[in-house]
């Protein structure tokens, strides 16, 4: 296994000139077909940063998170988590817009931690996002049986459609793809938004039924429901449970490093995206949940009959809220554009996971071939690797394969909280090694406003979360008794994958982790550094933008 190398400007210390459409590349070695081009905007980044975490976790999820815990664990647990993500979008980001290199996260992991945990994460990263890619797809087949039932049209049709529209959408370029997942992105906020202000109206008594519901389903049945036990540790064991679905809501917000290769002026647009993620984390989430905890009590039969639904209308809380008010006929609007939402997400999955093994490759840690891209800086056959895969999500066409599939599914959940721990491992030795170097606060372009100190904090709820999301294994039931092993192993057995990835790594390689003096803060740097200052001098010579730019970003592009 190739070793780690501290990327270097090219022998004539000049860097590769801007192609005819201004895209910059990447130099990531000696070969010029490894580097990837610099075509996402500013727009794109913060659409893709929030459009990540808008998902059928939120507007289908929540539905059984409420049920099981009630209004008020929700509204808290949300608000917690939200922060988590907060704190773990701030640690990326004091590393991404020192380096923006194409690698992301895993290469930041290999530089200032140890190159066994860039391994790992790379891996662990990827392992996700290629059986994630597979299951929105499924997803989407389930959605679209709300009108065409799978007694007439065999959903591997659907399947085969979706797979071939976003191979080709990640196939045409990084800007063809930023566009396309811009407008899906908008489509989401509006959405969402949509969804907030009704539900805001229903609750003051705006619907056909005219109740002004208000906080009258705090009262009663109650703001915290019991779950397994009665009591306060009944109420404690449904909070810790909209904790863990919380988590995997927002699960895909971290994204954004992995977009850091591609985007133009990285320096400015990283730290925006990571600040507007914290407000509409407020805005999407903990709104949306304040307001259905409002409009829906956790005893609702209709409640419970969703959350035994697939995935589609009949599934989503806000449904169930818009029939107990009294409106008929939005539950079909409602699916079309759940149907997007998923679109959306196994398009972007499929991008992540391409960027993520390409990133492997580029760092040595993958065949190199995987780092080979075309003349539009698309890594063709990591997107092909990564599109073969996807061909998982025809498992779904057969009953008994689709348990199966469920079970690999819910084996990989754990490396999305993996990641989050990896990134903040590896932001507490980068300002480790960044102190031992003298670099100071004021020489970085965006630092954490809690410091280390918040990946500390945050690092150690990660690890909370994980260690305990998978407690109902050990609770009785009737169908596995006193102990859920199918659950505990699929639930469980990432950890032990990824410790045996890093240790295996180490052994093979005989590599030893990066001493804080010695972590390369340098290598690379000087090129993304000229690539900036020709960005914005031809971004001077452009003008200073029109009087509508200046709008859209006071008062509109906090939202989109």
């Amino acid at each position: 296994m190739a070793e780690y190398r501290p990327q270097e400007a090219l022998p004539s210390g000049d860097y590769p000139p801007p192609s005819k459409e201004e895209n910059i590349d990447v130099y990531n070695g000696p070969d010029e077909h490894t580097s990837l081009h610099r075509g996402l905007h500013a727009r794109h980044i913060t659409m893709i940063a929030i459009g990540g975490a808008i998902g059928t976790g939120l507007i289908i999820g929540t539905g059984a998170a409420l049920a099981r815990a009630g209004p008020g664990s929700i509204l808290i647990s949300y608000s917690i988590v939200g922060f988590l993500v907060y704190l773990v979008m701030c640690a990326l980001g004091e590393m991404a817009t020192w380096l923006p290199q194409a690698s992301g996260f895993t290469g930041y992991a290999t530089r200032f931690c140890d190159p066994a945990l860039g391994f790992a994460l790379g891996y662990t990263y990827w392992f996700k996002y290629i059986i994630v890619t597979p299951n929105q797809l499924t997803a989407a087949a389930l959605v679209i049986q709300y009108w065409v039932p799978r007694e007439k049209v065999n959903p591997g049709v659907f399947i085969a459609v979706f797979l071939v529209v976003i191979v080709c959408i990640n196939y045409f370029g990084v800007r063809f793809f930023g566009e396309i997942e811009f407008w899906l992105s908008s489509f989401k906020v509006v959405v969402i938004v949509g969804v907030i202000i009704l539900s805001l109206v229903l609750a003051l008594g705006g619907g056909p039924d005219g109740d002004r519901k208000g906080f009258r389903y705090w009262k009663d049945p109650g703001a915290f429901a019991t779950y397994i036990h009665s009591g306060d540790s009944g109420r404690f064991l449904a909070f810790w449970s909209t904790i863990v679905t919380a988590t995997f809501a927002y699960l895909g917000t971290e994204l954004v490093g992995v977009t850091v290769g591609e985007a133009q002026n990285p320096r400015k647009t990283i730290p925006r995206a990571i600040k507007l993620t914290f407000y509409r984390i407020l805005f999407f989430y903990v709104l949306s949940v304040l307001l259905l905890g409002m409009l829906v009590p956790y005893n609702s039969r209709d409640l419970v009959f969703a959350n035994n639904r697939a995935n589609s209308a009949s599934a989503s809380p806000y449904v169930v809220a818009i029939k107990l008010s009294g409106i008929n006929g939005l539950p079909g609007v409602l699916n079309g554009c759940i149907l997007l939402f998923v679109f959306s997400a196994s398009n972007s999955d499929l991008y992540i996971a391409t960027r993520t093994i390409y990133g492997l490759a580029v760092d040595g840690k993958a065949p190199r071939i995987l780092a080979r891209t075309d003349a539009r800086g698309v890594p063709i056959y990591a997107l092909g690797l990564s599109s073969l895969f996807a061909l998982l999500a025809f498992m779904s066409v057969s009953d008994d394969s689709r348990t199966v599939f469920l079970y690999f599914v819910n084996l990989v959940t754990i490396f999305g909280l993996l990641t989050w721990i990896s990134i903040l491992v590896t932001h507490i030795y980068f300002v480790r090694a960044r102190r031992a170097q003298g670099i100071a606060d004021h020489q970085l372009v965006y630092r954490a406003p809690l410091g280390v100190a918040g990946s500390y904090g945050a690092l150690f709820m990660c690890i909370l979360i994980a260690i305990f999301k998978n407690y109902t294994v050990f609770v009785y039931s009737n169908t596995y008794g006193r102990f859920d092993y199918k659950n505990f192993i699929t639930g469980y057995l990432g950890i032990p994958l990824y410790i045996i990835m890093i240790f295996g790594y180490k052994w093979y390689t005989k590599t030893t982790g990066v001493k804080p003096e010695l972590a390369d803060f340098y290598g690379g740097k000087k090129a993304i550094d000229d690539e900036e200052e020709e960005y914005l001098a031809r971004k001077a010579a452009k003008g200073k933008g029109s009087q509508r730019g200046w709008f859209y970003r006071t008062f509109i592009g906090w939202l989109f």
